[in-house]
Formats: C-alpha cells, structure tokens, sequence
C-alpha cells in the first residue's frame, strides 16, 4: 500500500516500502536511477529536519515559492558544513552519505518539491548542485512543464507499484532532473522574438502557483502597467488578471479530473491559499462546484 503522509495543509508524500525499493534496486532498468521518496509541501511553516545519521539517498529540495536554508556536513558526522539560503526558483541537491540539516525559512516558508533518490546516475545528475542553482523565470524557461514532469512521477507512483509503473517513474526522473542538470539544453527553443501578450502568458504559466500582480507582469514585459494591460486587453479580449485566473481554473479542472488530490490541496497547487475563494472562483468561472466538476468528470458527463 502507498504510505502517504499528512502535515502541512496541502502536504503531499509518498514513501515507497522498502520491499518496493528492493525492487527497483535489483530490475536492469530502474536500477540506475530509482525513487524512495518523492513529495511536495507548500508554504511548509516550521518545516525543520534534520539527520545526524548519512542516508543512503540524495535528497532534492526545489524551492518554487518562500525560502529555507539547508547545511550538508563531512562524512564524518562534525558539523562543518557552511549554512546555505535556498530562494524561490532555486534548488540543491543533498548528497548521500552525508549528515545534513534544512528547514524553512521562519517569515517566508518555502513551497518546496523534493525527491529522495538512489542508483549509479545519481551522483551524476547531483554533480555541482551541493551549493544552490538557479531556475530563473524567462521567455524559455519550461518550469511549468518541468512542474508537470513531477506530477505524472507522483501520479504514476500513487496509483501503485508495478513494475511497469516503477519503471515509467525511473524513466521520467532521468528527464527531469536532467530539466535542471542540463537547464541550458532544456531550455533551448527556436532562434525569433517573443511578442510581448505570449511572453505575458509565459510568465503567467511559470508562476502559476504562486500569486503574482500586475505591475509584476507588467514589470517582465518591460512595458508600463497601463500600456501593457492594453495591449494585452485588445489581444486576449480580457485583463491580464483575468487571464491569469482563467489559466489557474483550467490547471485546476486538469488536476481535479486526472488526480485525487484534495480540494484544497488544488487550491495550493495553483496558488490561491484560500480555498474558500478558489471554490467560489471556479464556480464563477465553470459555473459548478470544483466538487461536481470532479463527480461530472468521473461520471463522464462531458456536458454538465
């Protein structure tokens, strides 16, 4: 059975059994690079952990929102490590066989993904990634589709441990840290200028979990708030805001019709911390609970 753990509102993790690991350490093909953890906190208030003990795993920590520290200490267990600050679009990787501490930061906790992981390539994709790596937002970026990477990982997991499952999980792990490993490759995409309402949009996507304003949009664009929104407005035929709920309730009708994630786990997941406001804006927009949406999608009731 799946050992999924509760904590942080929205906290969701899977540990698979060591039987499970056994598993994956010894078939030819997840043997190389395989997952013993896999998880996701946001706004993680207090997280804390530390292991005095060195773990057998690498652990990646990939900060999207907030901040936290992490130390990694020698071998040997003395605690000299130097103290490192993780921020947002920021990630490290903690090496295994070494005793290790991070936790969020106090006024600002981290919404973090993380991922426990062993085999023989893991050391190569850890390489250089001991001190912090940035993952900045632009016209290139992909963050959201590595986000999406991620998620079908932690799908594929929560709906059991079959070999072909495992397998499937191993394989798209070598893709996505490979996203961060080789970020400049990841990012490459044809030569050409990105209108200012596409890269608007891009933006957006990227920073769909989190809250962002319009000066902000504005900001990236390069373009003042008046005349960006509207440019934006003669284009898209909506504010730029606007817009931008309209991109959070379609990733949470994706979420809600392939996952089961809860309500306000959706909530989170695309950035609305109140999930009373995020039920009453998806009803606004779909006219329909986020509840009945998801009965409607698994009663097949395309036209509800």
């Amino acid at each position: 059975m799946l050992k999924l753990k509760d904590g942080f509102t929205g906290e969701r993790s899977i540990v698979l059994p060591p039987m499970v690991t056994d598993i994956e350490r010894n078939d030819p093909l997840t043997s190389s690079l395989y997952i013993t953890d896999i998880g996701y906190y946001p706004h993680a208030d207090h997280h804390f952990r530390e292991r005095l003990h060195p773990i057998s795993q690498h652990v990646l920590i990939y900060c999207v929102e907030g901040s936290g520290w992490f130390r990694v200490d020698g071998p040997d267990g003395h605690a000299d490590g130097q103290t490192c600050r993780l921020a947002a679009n920021q990630y490290c990787i903690l090496p295994a066989g070494c005793p290790h501490a991070y936790g969020a930061d106090e006024a600002d906790p981290w919404t973090i993904y993380w991922v426990h992981f062993c085999g023989p390539h893991a050391d190569v994709y850890a390489q250089g990634a001991q001190v912090p790596q940035s993952i900045s937002p632009a016209v290139n970026s992909r963050i959201f589709e590595r986000n999406d990477l991620f998620e079908d990982i932690f799908h594929t997991l929560e709906n059991g441990y079959s070999l072909e499952n495992l397998r499937y999980a191993s394989s798209l792990l070598h893709y996505y840290l490979a996203s961060m490993r080789y970020l400049t490759l990841y990012r490459r995409t044809n030569a050409g200028e990105t209108d200012v309402v596409d890269s608007a949009i891009h933006f957006m996507k990227e920073h769909i979990e989190r809250k962002v304003t319009l000066s902000e949009i504005a900001a990236y664009t390069g373009y003042s708030i008046s005349h960006f929104a509207a440019l934006f407005k003669k284009r898209t035929g909506m504010s730029p805001l606007n817009y931008y709920n309209q991109l959070k309730i379609q990733l949470a009708c994706q979420l809600l019709a392939s996952t089961d994630m809860k309500i306000n786990q959706v909530s989170l997941k695309v950035g609305i911390d109140d999930c009373y406001y995020f039920s009453r804006l998806f009803s606004q927009v779909m006219k329909m609970s986020p509840i009945r949406y998801r009965e409607c999608q698994r009663e097949g009731l395309q036209n509800a």
